[in-house]
């Protein structure tokens, strides 16, 4: 395998790890980090999950499952109180590679994507709205809002990610590549049984 690309892969899970840093602006850094020229081949996603979970093996993984606990019941917390608009966990909690520094992301595939952002702001919350890229490569609506966990040091993100409730049609197929095999997404259902695997495991 080529040695510049796990090199690569293994500075920028450091920075996945450690400093909290999204997976593309950590391959971006990583070449900054090792000297690198700006045009060098990153690494697939592939490779750099494997870096990322050999990172918390040698160097927390006590402090990580403590970590993906608080933030797995952040998630079911949420997802349940918004279970009429089918939220779906996605990202580094529903991969199992969250630290106490990453954020929780929650997608609905909502009959009515409009009405979950109005349940959303009855419940009083303070919400940031982005439009970002969305798994279909066209511009979706993010509603963000800032929660304190319990032993966790800083505060914890969780952004709302508003589907329509047909673009869930392909959505839970198996990933292509990373060494989970699972869809990229899990339901509450899903969630659950993940906390429990981990409280089993103890």
């Amino acid at each position: 395998m080529d040695e510049q690309a796990l090199s690569i892969a293994a500075a920028a899970a450091k920075l996945i790890v450690e400093d909290g840093m999204e997976w593309g602006p950590a391959k971006r850094q990583a070449l900054d980090d090792l000297d690198l020229p700006g045009r060098t081949p990153l690494p697939d996603n592939t490779l750099l999950e494997a870096a990322v979970r050999e990172h918390i093996a040698i160097f927390c993984p006590d402090t990580q499952q403590q970590a993906m606990a608080g933030l797995l019941d952040c998630a079911a917390h949420w997802m349940q109180r918004m279970i009429h608009h089918n939220p779906y966990l996605t990202g580094a909690v529903w991969q199992g590679l969250a630290t106490d520094k990453s954020d929780v992301f929650i997608q609905l595939f909502s009959p009515d994507s409009k009405m979950a952002q109005i349940d959303l702001i009855n419940m009083g919350l303070r919400l940031d709205s982005t439009e970002t890229t969305g798994m279909n490569g066209l511009e979706v609506v993010t509603l963000s809002h800032v929660v304190r966990l319990a032993g966790f040091d800083w505060p914890t993100g969780v952004h709302w990610v508003l589907y329509d409730e047909d673009d869930i049609r392909g959505a839970l197929k198996p990933k292509k590549a990373g060494s989970t095999g699972r869809a990229s997404r899990g339901d509450l259902a899903a969630v659950a049984a993940m906390r429990q695997a981990m409280a089993d495991a103890v």
